[in-house]
């Protein structure tokens, strides 16, 4: 087979839908500042964590974390600033952030992980089923070839370890033992969709957005959805 002259490589999305993706900047950057996704209420105080992707802190997350308070969750960010990537110290303060929002709130959290924080919400519930209720992935590299993206020579670039040689033992590609879903596009313009569909096994559910890869956590369209799925996961 031929490879198409508009891609980079290891089957990573082509070159000219990575550069759509930054059409999407100015939702990203205006997050916190943009009027919630409205629904009737139906969180009922469960707690949430949203986790950020690479290069992205909780503003990216705004619009989607002020939606669901707004639909009845408890919600927090991973208060870590920028997501560079995985480091033991930034990856055992979300694991103590996770354990101490279930023992305050009495019951499991929803991990929400965008991007590379899909990975970081994985590993979590394989080393914590007990304090974790659902995990959604929101177009996450956690199955097939790490360099299938057009990330992985950035994160190189910022870690000390190679993409497919991360600092801890769990494998993404394996399934927590909880509710796992995992939400992906084919306009994605970052990760090659599907290493975040993953394969048979690695979801309970796998569901398609119609939107780009910088959009799944900041556009209105997206947040909508993800609402929706709650709805339907947790009643």
């Amino acid at each position: 087979m031929v490879a198409d002259p508009g891609t980079t490589g290891s089957g990573a999305p082509p070159r000219w839908r990575w550069a759509l993706e930054f059409l999407a900047l100015p939702k990203i950057h205006a997050a916190p500042l943009r009027a919630p996704v409205v629904v009737p209420p139906f969180g009922r105080g469960r707690p949430v964590i949203v986790i950020p992707g690479m290069l992205s802190s909780d503003r990216a997350t705004a619009l989607l974390r002020h939606s669901l308070e707004k639909a009845g969750f408890v919600v927090e960010g991973w208060g870590q600033g920028m997501n560079t990537g995985a480091r033991p110290t930034e990856i055992a303060r979300l694991e103590a952030r996770l354990c101490d929002l279930a023992a305050r709130s009495g019951e499991p959290v929803v991990l929400i992980g965008w991007s590379l924080g899909g990975l970081y919400a994985r590993v979590l519930a394989q080393r914590h089923p007990d304090a974790c209720r659902l995990v959604m992935t929101l177009g996450s590299p956690f199955s097939g070839d790490r360099r299938a993206n057009n990330a992985w020579r950035v994160y190189e670039a910022l870690n000390d370890h190679k993409v497919d040689a991360p600092p801890f033992a769990e494998d993404p590609g394996e399934k927590p033992p909880v509710r796992t879903i995992a939400l992906w596009s084919r306009r994605d313009g970052i990760v090659a969709p599907q290493c975040a569909q993953g394969e048979a096994g690695q979801a309970d559910r796998v569901v398609e957005l119609p939107c780009k890869h910088f959009e799944m956590a900041s556009a209105r369209g997206a947040v909508r959805a993800v609402l929706g799925l709650l709805r339907e996961e947790l009643g």
